[in-house]
């Protein structure tokens, strides 16, 4: 896919800058279908696929991270680029924890948002280099290029950042990473360590057995983190 052929979902009760988005994103090659709230949203998530969300955090009603929440444990994985007005760190950390891939903070420059939107599609795109092989997780298996777990259970569908993770671990397999290097793999440097840690205690609830004493996902203290595959 490529980002002129993404179509992106911009979810914000503000009219005009839902006008001004939609303005400047079809500008920038996007096509783009805008909504008003979450209830709009929904509807328009359940008429077609969207490579990508731009979502509002303070909605009157449903909020974004509500939102966001809900889609994430009904297993919906559109990527998810949170905007607020809320840009401390907490607030930040609180739209990872419900299942974003990424955060800008209101105001932003249009250019960023762009460049931040390209930078997810990238990350969610088929890897270019060589493929990585199914990483045995256990009773599951990852498949890197469809960013799933395969159990008995069946499918298990990863956010990007989450399947970025997975990713940039297994492709070290062995090798303890930085929360620093984690997050440049995962595309969201800007996002700092806590983002990375929060991804990892997500992760670790669907790829471990028991997430509180962890078999593949392992922290090293001050060091970062290190994936062990196998049965």
């Amino acid at each position: 896919m490529t980002d002129s052929a993404a179509h992106l979902l911009v979810v914000d009760d503000d009219s005009r800058l839902r006008a001004l988005l939609q303005r400047f994103l079809a500008e920038q090659g996007f096509r783009v279908t805008v909504a008003g709230d979450a209830a709009a949203a929904r509807q328009a998530l359940g008429a077609m696929e969207y490579d990508l969300m731009v979502l509002d955090v303070m909605m009157p009603g449903e909020t974004g991270l509500e939102l966001t929440e809900s889609l994430r444990r009904t297993g919906q994985d559109v990527p998810i680029l949170m905007l607020t007005a809320a840009g401390a760190p907490d607030d930040r950390i609180a739209g990872f924890e419900h299942g974003a891939d990424d955060y800008l903070a209101k105001p932003f420059d249009p250019r960023e948002l762009a460049l931040r939107i390209r930078t997810i599609l990238k990350r969610a795109a088929p890897p270019a280099s060589a493929p990585l092989p199914p990483v045995q997780l256990g009773l599951r298996w990852f498949d890197a290029e469809r960013g799933e777990l395969r159990g008995p259970e069946g499918v298990t569908r990863l956010t990007g950042g989450e399947a970025a993770l997975l990713v940039a671990l297994a492709r070290r397999g062995g090798e303890v990473l930085s929360r620093e290097e984690i997050a440049a793999a995962m595309g969201t440097p800007e996002a700092g360590e806590r983002a990375v840690d929060v991804t990892v205690t997500r992760l670790r609830r669907k790829i471990e057995p028991d997430p509180r004493e962890p078999r593949f996902l392992h922290t090293v203290r001050h060091k970062g983190y290190v994936l062990r595959p196998g049965a």
